[in-house]
């Protein structure tokens, strides 16, 4: 009887996943696995919801976004006997390892398995927010801010034509680089990031400048940017069960346009791209770095390097231990900040 691998995509979708569970099913059967696919992430393995993966059925994956095993922001280590359920579907299964397809939340449950419980598990570091450590990029962060650089550009033509002010609200939970790599991609006037404080009166002397000079500018922001002055501070927000914000309703988007047309006089509109940077079909680098780790996963599955994540590191795809991946997040760091000085 073939070992079976089961494979589960957690947190938030991006594009990349589904290339990510082929390459992994691809390899598997090469090496003489069978894989399954969980529901709906560490949901499907606390209840056991789990469906058939060959090549067939993964065949033409490459070219689709979000992921057709369905995900959640379940936890459970926080979810009563979770762990337990857990344990107890990877038995009943009869799975010989587990692949976890996320990022710091999704791994991180897959950490505290492999090092509590020794369970077979490796890793796949996916986040479309890049803020995950140990690899050099995570597949659906090229094709978020290739998503986003589309709409700042569609913003510049209408904010050119009316002569108005734009601010374009990217996704970034806790890290700043899609709004970094958006605003440097489509040439914007200034950017907010969550790891830097936003100076208010250099915000607004800046913008007034390129107005002046150009009768439009745009803004990048990341939601979870922080300025107080626009309000921000005063927005309550619903924790999810890894104990973070959930992001909704009235953003910083639209707190960041009120505040500068109050301090400019000047026509400002926001717009938000929201979850069309989750969906839709990945950039080829996306495609080709998804498929790279899946493959690495069940390679290391193959060779028995449980509690190892597959990675990105120089060009190349390597283990590493998930420890070194989860814990702390990558994060705009103070080296990208002469650069910003630079270039807003």
């Amino acid at each position: 009887m073939k070992k079976r691998i089961g494979i589960l995509t957690g947190g938030g979708d991006c594009p990349g996943l589904n290339p990510a569970i082929r390459g992994c099913v691809y390899a598997a059967q090469k090496y003489g696995y069978e894989c399954v696919g969980l529901i709906d992430g560490w949901k499907g393995l606390m209840e056991g919801a789990a469906t058939p993966l060959n090549r067939e059925i993964t065949e033409y994956l490459v070219m689709k976004g979000g992921t057709i095993l369905g995900t959640s922001r379940t936890n459970p280590l926080k979810s009563e006997d979770g762990v337990k359920k857990c344990l107890a579907t990877f038995k009943k299964l009869d799975l010989h390892a587990l692949v976890a397809m996320g990022g710091d939340d999704t791994l991180g449950v897959a950490a505290r398995l492999y090092k509590d419980h020794k369970l077979n598990i490796v890793g796949v570091p996916k986040t479309m927010d890049n803020d995950l450590n140990a690899t050099d990029y995570t597949f659906g962060f090229d094709t978020s801010v290739t998503r986003a650089m589309d709409a700042a550009q569609s913003l510049m033509d209408t904010g050119a034509s009316h002569h108005r002010i734009m601010v374009l609200e990217v996704m970034g939970r806790h890290a700043g680089w899609v709004a970094l790599y958006t605003a440097i991609a489509a040439a914007a006037d200034f950017v907010c990031i969550p790891e830097r404080k936003i100076d208010t009166s250099e915000m607004i002397r800046k913008l007034r400048e390129s107005y002046a000079r150009k009768r439009f500018a745009l803004v990048v922001t990341s939601e979870a940017a922080e300025m107080p002055e626009a309000g921000e501070d005063k927005i309550k927000h619903e924790l999810d069960q890894f104990g973070h914000r959930i992001l909704k309703d009235r953003g910083m988007g639209e707190h960041i346009s009120q505040f500068i047309e109050k301090q400019t006089g000047i026509e400002t509109r926001f717009a938000v791209i929201g979850h069309m940077q989750r969906g839709g079909a990945p950039t080829l680098f996306d495609r080709i770095l998804a498929t790279r780790v899946g493959i690495k996963a069940a390679e290391l599955v193959h060779t028995g390097r449980f509690g190892m994540m597959s990675s990105l590191v120089d060009n190349r795809i390597v283990g590493v231990p998930l420890a070194q991946a989860v814990g702390e997040l990558k994060t705009v760091s103070e080296d990208w900040f002469e650069l910003m000085e630079l270039m807003f």
